[in-house]
């Protein structure tokens, strides 16, 4: 369905209570058997490949069954709902509002059970992910960290025939379980912002099976393809005015809205030996080199939603919106763009195919969508993995052309102020970053920056040119 939002409309909808519950009486729709089981049950999954899916010509064919990953709430609350939600497309010029069927079957992350039954069933074709950069557990040097204590814990459960509590965990032993079913292949398919992110899953799930059972390693090597992707959509957590909008629209009640903004894109590149939905129905294109349109968007849309986020917050800002209303923080994004723009090159190394400038035109206009509250508190997470894919590889490629790569190196700088001052500071490598502002000046400097990359910690004029840059955004409120 689709409809406008009307300015009275919460009024002549009633109270809550007197709306019936969204569910597939409701709104009718057949349940498509499940072929797709997702890792990440979220608000950017409902919004994006969800989506796609619903969209595709042959729907009906396939389903999906989703796992939540640290809490079962999101499966609860869809569950009650037999899977269906409402997308809210939100522009400028008002809301649309769409029922969204894809989804089938919401389950509780750890029920890990359930997930090895469904990977290990011939009718699954896909496993998709969205359990977002930090659970890979990569370490600076782009492989899984083997000492990581979640990693080592479930490597343990994995031993004592237990059952893995990270989604890394989960889907090893969920794919034994197709192994050990003759299942036959299936693609893994990275929806999370990484570059080369398919490449990313195949060492993070190889290294994961291989430390458990070498043989098992060998068998998804020779049977499973990662297929890597380059996503793009903005969805922002959801408010009570957002529930209420969907009640007085739509005249139901639905606890699991996702509102998006009307703009999305996803890039795949790779093998599907199992099938696949006709994502390209809804706008999805198919390319033998991602690269450049994973970089384009890593750089790009994300390199400048970190930014924000840190030198957003330090200002005082709460959204993107609001940050790029900043003449400050806009022109340190137009700086990174300008930066990144120079070491993008397009497919066959012709960047204008890649539309570089009307993509940082839609970008603009996208992030001043004030009507899309996308809380730089939200992007600010995981900091330290985020800026090996989004500031780091700019700054590298700056300074070997023999550029300064300060606009780069300000998004570092920015993080860091950040660290230090940040009420909830939350990023997989907390306890690291926590010590290391303990100590002052450039040795802090340094050690910060050896989180991130410890490459260019080494490099003296990267951490002088850092050190320069920190306070851009406001004073530190710690001694340095």
């Amino acid at each position: 369905m689709s409809t406008e939002l009307q300015p009275n409309a919460a009024e002549e909808a009633g109270p809550a209570t007197d709306l019936p519950r969204l569910n597939r009486r409701l709104r009718p729709s057949a349940k498509a058997p499940v072929r797709i089981v997702h890792l990440g049950l979220g608000a950017f999954h409902r919004s994006h490949q969800a989506w796609y899916t619903h969209q595709a010509g042959d729907a009906a064919d396939w389903g999906i069954a989703a796992f939540t990953g640290r809490r079962p709430d999101a499966a609860l609350a869809l569950a009650e709902q037999d899977g269906l939600y409402t997308v809210v497309e939100r522009a400028d010029g008002g809301d649309t509002f769409a029922v969204v069927s894809s989804i089938v079957e919401a389950v509780d992350g750890a029920n890990v059970q359930r997930l090895a039954e469904l990977i290990a069933a011939p009718a699954t074709a896909l496993v998709t992910l969205t359990i977002t950069e930090a659970a890979y557990r990569l370490g600076a040097d782009g492989h899984l960290d083997a000492k990581a204590p979640d990693v080592v814990a479930d490597l343990s459960l994995l031993a004592g025939n237990g059952f893995p509590t990270t989604p890394l965990g989960r889907l090893v032993l969920a794919l034994a379980a197709r192994r050990a079913a003759g299942a036959g292949p299936l693609a893994v398919v990275c929806c999370d912002n990484l570059s080369n992110n398919g490449t990313v899953a195949h060492n993070a799930v190889v290294g994961m099976a291989g430390a458990w059972d070498a043989g098992l390693a060998d068998w998804i090597d020779a049977n499973i393809s990662f297929v890597s992707t380059s996503v793009d959509r903005i969805t922002p957590r959801i408010t009570d005015a957002d529930v209420a909008a969907v009640q007085a629209a739509c005249g139901y009640r639905d606890t699991s809205p996702v509102v998006a903004e009307p703009f999305a894109n996803w890039v795949l590149s790779g093998e599907f030996p199992a099938g696949r939905p006709r994502w390209e129905d809804a706008g999805a294109v198919f390319v033998a080199d991602i690269e450049p349109y994973e970089n384009r968007k890593l750089w790009l849309l994300n390199g400048a939603h970190s930014l924000l986020a840190y030198a957003g917050q330090l200002r005082g800002h709460t959204t993107v919106a609001q940050a790029l209303a900043d003449p400050l923080c806009l022109q340190a994004v137009e700086k990174f763009w300008d930066e990144a723009e120079a070491n993008l090159s397009g497919p066959g190394g012709n960047a204008a195919g890649l539309q570089i400038p009307e993509y940082r035109a839609a970008l603009l206009a996208r992030f001043s969508n004030a009507r899309i509250a996308h809380h730089l508190a939200q992007i600010a997470m995981d900091g330290s993995t985020k800026l090996r894919m989004r500031a780091v590889p700019v700054l590298q490629a700056e300074r070997a052309a023999g550029r300064s790569g300060a606009a780069a190196a300000l998004m570092i700088a920015a993080w860091m102020d950040y660290s230090a001052v940040a009420a909830a500071f939350q990023d997989p490598l907390a306890e690291a970053v926590a010590a290391a502002n303990l100590l002052g000046g450039t040795e802090r400097i340094r050690a910060l920056l050896n989180i991130v990359d410890p490459v260019l910690a080494g490099d003296g004029a990267v951490v002088d040119l850092i050190e320069d840059l920190c306070g851009t955004f406001g004073e530190l409120a710690v001694s340095r």
